[in-house]
């Protein structure tokens, strides 16, 4: 069983920034497609990003096009998801998922972020308030 770990979250102001990491001490996670979700008090969760392990295209979510960035830094099997611009709305517990086998369509430019995802971490809270 893949253990995802995240970090990086924590309270910040508006217009802010934070950088998220997802790790395993079980697995290469270059070899894992890998999504970034998130879940606010009362909302459904919410695909954000994604970066797919085939061919490294990386999708966003409407609602943070321009301000996250998805990357990976395989020499410490980490994957991050690099937030600018942080608004209020951006408040949410984050997660990490990956999947070793995900169908291309659920990390797609044109279709939306699926949660499919076979192995999920524990999430990190991200708040945003003045």
């Amino acid at each position: 069983q893949l253990q995802l770990v995240e970090s990086g979250g924590g309270l910040v102001q508006p217009g802010g920034s934070l950088r998220l990491a997802c790790t395993s001490s079980v697995d290469t996670l270059n070899i894992y497609s890998i999504g970034w979700f998130r879940q606010a008090p009362g909302k459904e969760r919410e695909g954000v990003s994604c970066l797919r392990n085939s061919d490294g295209t990386r999708v966003y979510a409407e609602s943070v096009e321009g301000r996250f960035t998805i990357s990976r830094d395989n020499s410490k099997n980490m994957v991050y998801l690099e937030m600018n611009d942080l608004q209020p709305e951006d408040t949410a517990l984050y997660y990490c998922a990956a999947d070793r086998f995900l169908p291309p369509l659920y990390c797609s430019p044109h279709d939306p972020i699926a949660s499919l995802y076979d192995h999920w971490g524990q999430g990190t809270q991200v708040t945003v308030s003045s």
